[in-house]
């Protein structure tokens, strides 16, 4: 069977199979496999063979494809070019503020705006505004939230036209393929990746559906799998990426769409604020964005380090937009999708080593997001393209060396680049806000650096710890009292996961790993009081009563509504939740509609 086959046949069984998420409890998997099921469930997968092989169809993993593809028409040496995403279509899983600039859109296709991305406007005013519970604030934008020269689009949008560009210079795509696994060679150098098996039971047995995973050996495996990704992990811990760097430190990106009255919406408008709803110990800020047509793109990004266990980013956003700044323009208005992500907030201090044996880390799996910019699509782009080239000269020249391709000009070709000088420069940033005074103090920081100092200073704030560890136990605060949604402006969590288009099998293995759900709760419940209930902006995890179990409360994972966030993996202070990826098709559907 051919991948192309494969392909026919899960999109086959996704439509079949495939129904809106509702919660749902405890999933046990059966030990109790049959000999036949067990020789089913191991039988031999098939093999293709390819020079690159690409996990994950975002800006990072299509702008690789694209300079390879690129290179070869240059130099008349052919390289086969294989690109796999999790989403049932590409640009289906990506989410985005989003304020493009186009640097590196510039580079890699310098006529792109002589046939644009749909929904794709030209910024024509920026304002930034520090918020209290009833006014909105004029304070200076710093240097690197001027968007003069940007665009305000779709980046799901976007991530499509470039899937365009890739297939018709020969990039096979292939959607709907989850990868959890890498395949080594005897040294441990990595060969390729083995995409998921299909068809099978919340209970572990293969079902009627069943397909076999298949197997790509290549010579360089690039991971643009985005933020937290799982493959990204395993390569990390495998390799000690970490060892020079500092740890990565994430935020949660809330957004909505929606569709306003002409007289509140302004072409090309780009808002940013801070302050309300979040305290001053909270780093985090609001955006809304005009473009399209009588489109608002709202939303509300939070750093994960927050020390309160109480917070709910997902009602704090709802909160927000009470606030007359957001009101004003939403009223009378509709809102047409929801969606959240995680995102890197470590910057320069907290890229890791970018290879190893047999591949590399590009764009969001590095972390190349410029924080204070609030943009990452620009230098994952480059770093994409920039590994592109170093793959390409690694398969390409007369080498008869038979170890594994190690992309050393790529760690090199990005300290050469305009995206470690732009992450440099602004790389005490973020950790300024971990002061005595937080927010505030911050702010007095960050306005210095970017406005006079621009980074040229002997000196590098650090992160010291995770976000998880920075998690305090919930008998240090008072619970928060969020007001209840009214259904107009804010929302409750399940009407707002309806509006992802999330998507699960409901018979299969449940993709959010905990190990033991019973020791779980007795050592998060006590101490933390339902954390995963507020960090998870899809209400993945409960905790229900139950007078049988010793804390009073039963674990739940609601695992068909996930959104793919990967907050869990990144918040949860007991570090019990392994994120993987389901099978392939399933999770949200990020589209516009009306």
């Amino acid at each position: 069977m051919t991948l192309r086959d494969l392909q026919s046949a899960t999109v086959n069984t996704y439509r079949q199979f495939h129904a809106p998420g509702r919660l749902r409890g405890k999933d046990n998997v059966s030990s109790s496999l049959t000999e036949e099921e067990l020789e089913i469930l191991n039988e031999p997968r098939e093999t293709d063979e390819t020079d690159v092989v690409i996990v994950g169809g975002g800006p990072a993993g299509l702008a690789a494809a694209i300079r390879l593809k690129q290179l070869e028409r240059e130099t008349g040496k052919e390289i086969r070019v294989v690109l796999l995403d999790k989403a049932p279509d590409v640009g289906a899983h990506i989410l985005s503020g989003a304020v493009i600039e186009p640097s590196a859109l510039n580079e890699l296709l310098p006529d792109w705006l002589e046939s644009p991305p749909k929904l794709l406007t030209a910024v024509k005013s920026d304002k930034m505004r520090f918020l209290t519970e009833k006014y909105a604030i004029p304070i200076p934008e710093p240097p690197q939230m001027h968007n003069h020269g940007n665009y305000i689009g779709s980046l799901s949008e976007v991530v499509k036209w470039l899937a365009e560009k890739a297939e018709d210079l020969g990039v096979e795509i292939y959607p709907g393929f989850s990868v959890n696994e890498l395949t080594y060679d005897e040294n441990g150098a990595v060969t390729g990746i083995a995409t998921n098996d299909m068809g099978v039971s919340k209970t572990g047995h293969p079902k009627d559906s069943f397909q076999r995973g298949m197997e790509f050996r290549a010579k360089v495996t690039l991971l643009a799998e985005g933020c937290h990704g799982s493959l990204t992990k395993g390569v990390i811990k495998k390799f000690d990426l970490r060892k020079d760097c500092d740890p990565q430190t994430y935020g949660i990106g809330l957004k909505e769409i929606w569709e306003v009255p002409e007289e509140n919406w302004r072409e090309g408008e780009v808002s940013h604020a801070v302050g309300w709803p979040l305290s001053k110990d909270v780093y985090g800020g609001g955006f809304m964005y005009h473009f399209g047509d009588r489109l608002i793109s709202i939303g509300l990004v939070v750093g994960l380090d927050y020390k309160n266990p109480w917070i709910s980013p997902f009602r704090e956003f709802q909160r927000m937009k009470h606030h007359p700044f957001y009101s004003d323009v939403l009223k009378n208005g509709r809102c047409i999708s929801y969606g959240a992500r995680a995102l890197n907030e470590g910057g320069f201090q907290s890229v890791p080593k970018l290879y190893f044996p047999g591949g590399a880390l590009i764009g969001c799996s590095a972390g190349f997001v410029n924080v204070p910019k609030i943009k990452g699509s620009h230098t994952a782009m480059k770093t994409g393209m920039l590994a592109a080239e170093s793959a390409f000269e690694a398969i390409t020249c007369d080498s008869t060396s038979s170890k594994p391709i190690e992309l050393i000009n790529y760690e090199e070709s990005y300290k050469k680049s305009w995206v470690y000088k732009e992450l440099y420069e602004v790389r005490n940033i973020r950790p300024s806000f971990h002061n005595p005074v937080g927010l505030y103090g911050g702010i007095l920081y960050s306005g210095l650096d970017t406005l006079l100092l621009k980074g040229r200073i002997p000196w590098t704030f650090h992160h010291k710890t995770t976000d998880a560890a920075a998690t305090e136990t919930a008998d240090k605060y008072p619970p928060i009292d969020y007001p209840k949604p009214d259904g107009k402006l804010s929302f409750d969590i399940l009407t707002s996961v309806n509006r992802t288009g999330t998507m699960h099998d409901e018979d299969e293995p449940v993709h959010l790993k905990v190990d033991d759900w019973d020791k779980h709760t007795s050592k998060a419940y006590p101490k933390y009081k339902g954390i995963e209930n507020r960090f998870c902006p899809a209400g993945v995890y409960e905790y229900i009563p139950d007078s049988s179990k010793p804390e009073g409360v039963r674990f739940q994972i609601n695992a068909q509504n996930c959104i793919h966030c990967k907050t869990c993996d990144i918040k949860d202070p007991t570090r019990d939740i392994d994120w993987k990826c389901p099978e392939g098709g399933d999770g949200p559907k990020y589209v516009l509609s009306k």
